[in-house]
């Protein structure tokens, strides 16, 4: 009990610290470091509250992609500016910070002493969801609005952007190390986010999981130069960035023309519905997030 209790006031300490370097260290490639570094702190502590698929969300897209997106920002920028931050603008921040996190205690306070019976509810309907696994029930069937509106943003997210236009930046030759390691890594993430996305239906994973997975391999054999651009001026990939979201729209408009509402399965078909959606979604996210991170226009340099 000491022991965990140690380790947690540790990792809380570690997150506050990352948290407050990562926002006033003068470095901007500093505190992108300390940025990746506070995903994966944050990852582990998902993990310690047993939030396992979050904890697959957060390391794989808030400390993996992220991080090379801030990283390319980071490249194309302007030099960084040497001075010193304003003490005023500095103190209204602070401010800001507290009120919002007395605003989040109070929003969490009463979580802890409710019982809530939402728990109960999804164990007695998870034989009908179509799923074994809880979460995948709420996100694919029970509150499958949600998700649907989730791939909507990540849309959205590449649309805008897109509208930036064109950067016209080229990629440094890639280093032979890096071009061997993702000749043998790009496999395995084929196979991990194949089996996330299997595994999705009866223990943590999913599309998400898979498609941050998937996306990582790509971002990474386009880094080495073994991947062509991914261009939205052609067809199938706007057939797979779209197809998630379509499937999804699809598929509520069906249970709707079969006289159930939006989103409710027919009886026998919620396993089927869900994976379809499931394998459409993890390619759609696999590839809106490429292009979000690498952009569909750079050029490795000969």
């Amino acid at each position: 009990m000491a022991t965990e209790l140690v380790f947690d006031l540790t990792l809380i300490l570690l997150l506050l610290g990352l948290a407050g370097a990562a926002l006033h260290t003068r470095s901007l490639y500093t505190s992108i470091v300390l940025f990746i570094v506070f995903g994966l702190m944050l990852a582990l502590t998902w993990a310690r509250l047993g939030a396992v698929d979050l904890a697959l969300a957060e390391a794989a897209i808030g400390a993996g992609l992220i991080g090379v997106m801030l990283l390319a920002a980071l490249a194309r920028s302007a030099a960084e500016s040497t001075s010193q931050p304003a003490r005023v603008p500095l103190a209204i921040s602070l401010l800001l910070a507290v009120l919002v996190l007395a605003l989040l205690i109070r929003a969490i306070q009463p979580l802890a002493d409710s019982n809530s019976v939402l728990p109960a509810l999804v164990d007695t309907h998870l034989d009908e969801s179509g799923v074994s696994h809880p979460v995948t029930a709420v996100l694919l069937n029970f509150r499958a609005w949600d998700t649907l509106l989730e791939l909507v943003v990540l849309l959205l997210a590449l649309i805008g952007v897109r509208q930036l236009g064109r950067s016209g930046m080229a990629l440094p030759p890639a280093w032979p190390l890096l071009r061997a390691w993702s000749r043998m890594l790009a496999p395995l993430t084929i196979i991990v986010g194949g089996y996330l996305l299997w595994r999705g239906s009866h223990a943590p994973g999913g599309a998400f999981q898979a498609g941050a997975v998937l996306a990582a391999g790509a971002v990474m054999l386009r880094l080495a130069g073994l991947l062509p651009a991914i261009r939205w001026s052609r067809w199938p990939v706007r057939a797979l960035m779209l197809g998630g979201v379509a499937t999804f729209a699809l598929v509520a408009a069906g249970t709707h023309w079969m006289g159930a509402s939006w989103l409710t399965y027919p009886p026998g078909w919620a396993k089927q519905l869900i994976l379809l959606i499931e394998i459409t979604a993890t390619l759609s996210i696999a590839t809106s997030l490429t292009v979000l991170v690498i952009g569909e226009n750079e050029h490795p340099a000969p």
